[in-house]
C-alpha cells in the first residue's frame, strides 16, 4: 500500500502507507480516483502547508472494510468522500457558514486522497460520504465536492432566469461553474481566460461567449455582448487580484461579483461608490457544506456536468509530480487531471 508524500517543491516521495487501522465507527477506502485540485496545485508549488504531507481531497472509492458500529455502508460499496467536516453547532453553523466552522478544517481523511488507501472517521462517514449509484463512474464520483464547492457559491448569490454571467478564470473550477449556471439560470455565460484551449473548452461545455484577456479589453467585449448593460453576475475564479478591479468595470448596476478564488494579501483599489449608487454586490465564498454533495451528485446523474469532456490527463498515484507540473503549465492542453492509484 502506497502513497504519494509532498516534502518541498517538486519533491514528493511514493512510500508505504503503514498499517491503517479503523474504528469502530469508520471505514477503510481503497481509492478508485482522486482529483488534482487547483488548490492541491497552489500548495505543492508555493509550499503553503505544512510538510510532509499527504495532498488531495475529490475522493472516490471502493469499501473495503468497515467497522463494527457502521450500519449505512458495507464492504463493496463505492463511494465519493469530502475532507471537511463542521460542527453544525457553533456560531457560524447556525449562520449557514459552515465552511467558517473551526472545526471544519481541523477535520480530514487519513493519511489523504492521494494515498492508495484512506481511513474515513467518522464524523466523515456521516456526513461527507455518500453513495455512487452504479451508472457513476469512480471519476464522476471524485467531482462530487468540487461540484459542491461551485454549488455552495451559487447558494450565497442572488440570481434570477436571464442573468447573464461573467466567469473570470477557464480552469477546472470555472468550466464547471459554465456548466452549472447555463443549467440553473444563466441566458449568456461569457466566459474570460488567456489560454486559448481552455476557452475553446468553455465553449464547448456551455459558454456562449469567450473572451481572450490577454488580446481583448474585457470591459468593451461585456459592453458589446450586453448592450453596454455590463453582466449580472461576475465570478471571479482565478486568483489574480486585479480581476475584482476588472469585475467592478463589467458588473451592472444591481449586480453581484462572487469572489471563488483566493487573492493574495495585498491591497486591490476598486470604485467604492458603485455599493452605494449602484448596489454592487461582493460575495465570498469558501470550500463546500455537506449539504451540497446531493445536489452535486444529482447534476451529474442528469448530465448537466460532462465530466468525460473536462478529463484531459489520467496519472497513476506514483507520478504525482509530473501531474502537477503539467496542470500547472499554463501553456498546455490540460484541465481536469485525475490521479489513479495504478494509472491505466
Amino acid at each position: 500500500m502506497k502513497k504519494a508524500v509532498y516534502y518541498d517543491v517538486d519533491n514528493f516521495k511514493y512510500e508505504d502507507i503503514g498499517e491503517l487501522t479503523i474504528g469502530s465507527k469508520e471505514v477503510l477506502l481503497k481509492m478508485e480516483s482522486c482529483g488534482l485540485c487547483g488548490t492541491d496545485i497552489h500548495k505543492a508549488i508555493s509550499k503553503s502547508v505544512p510538510t510532509p504531507i499527504v495532498l488531495g481531497h475529490e475522493v472516490a472509492g471502493t469499501i473495503v472494510e468497515v467497522g463494527a458500529e457502521v450500519s449505512d455502508y458495507q464492504v463493496g460499496d463505492r463511494v465519493y468522500l469530502a475532507h471537511h467536516v463542521p460542527c453544525f453547532s457553533c456560531k457560524h453553523c447556525r449562520r449557514g457558514h459552515y465552511s467558517l466552522c473551526p472545526q471544519f478544517t481541523a477535520t480530514n481523511i487519513d493519511p489523504g486522497g492521494f494515498s492508495e488507501y484512506i481511513r474515513v472517521p467518522e464524523l466523515h462517514v456521516k456526513h461527507t460520504m455518500g453513495l455512487i449509484p452504479d451508472d457513476i463512474s469512480f471519476e464522476e464520483g471524485a467531482m462530487v465536492e468540487p461540484i459542491a464547492c461551485c454549488l455552495h457559491g451559487f447558494d450565497l448569490i442572488h440570481y434570477y432566469q436571464g442573468d447573464n454571467v461573467l466567469i473570470m478564470g477557464a480552469g477546472q473550477i470555472g468550466i464547471l461553474q459554465t456548466q452549472i449556471a447555463k443549467h440553473l439560470f444563466a441566458d449568456q455565460v461569457i466566459v474570460s481566460d488567456i489560454n486559448p484551449y481552455r476557452l475553446d473548452k468553455a465553449l464547448e461545455l456551455g459558454a456562449d461567449h469567450v473572451i481572450k484577456a490577454d488580446k481583448e479589453n474585457v470591459k468593451e467585449r461585456v459592453n458589446e455582448i450586453t448592450n453596454g448593460r455590463g453582466v449580472d453576475i461576475v465570478i471571479i475564479s482565478s486568483g489574480i487580484g486585479f480581476l475584482l478591479e476588472q469585475a467592478m468595470e463589467c458588473v451592472s448596476r444591481g449586480g453581484t461579483i462572487l469572489v471563488f478564488a483566493p487573492f493574495k494579501k495585498e491591497p486591490i483599489t476598486i470604485p467604492a461608490h458603485r455599493f452605494f449608487e449602484d448596489e454592487v454586490s461582493i460575495v465570498g465564498s469558501y470550500s463546500s457544506t455537506p449539504y451540497d454533495y446531493k445536489p452535486a451528485l444529482e447534476l451529474l446523474k442528469k448530465g448537466v456536468i460532462q465530466v468525460d469532456k473536462m478529463v484531459t490527463h489520467r496519472f497513476p498515484l506514483s507520478e504525482l509530480k509530473e501531474a502537477i507540473q503539467l496542470a500547472h503549465d499554463t501553456e498546455k492542453e490540460v484541465l481536469k487531471v485525475m490521479i489513479e492509484p495504478k494509472g491505466n
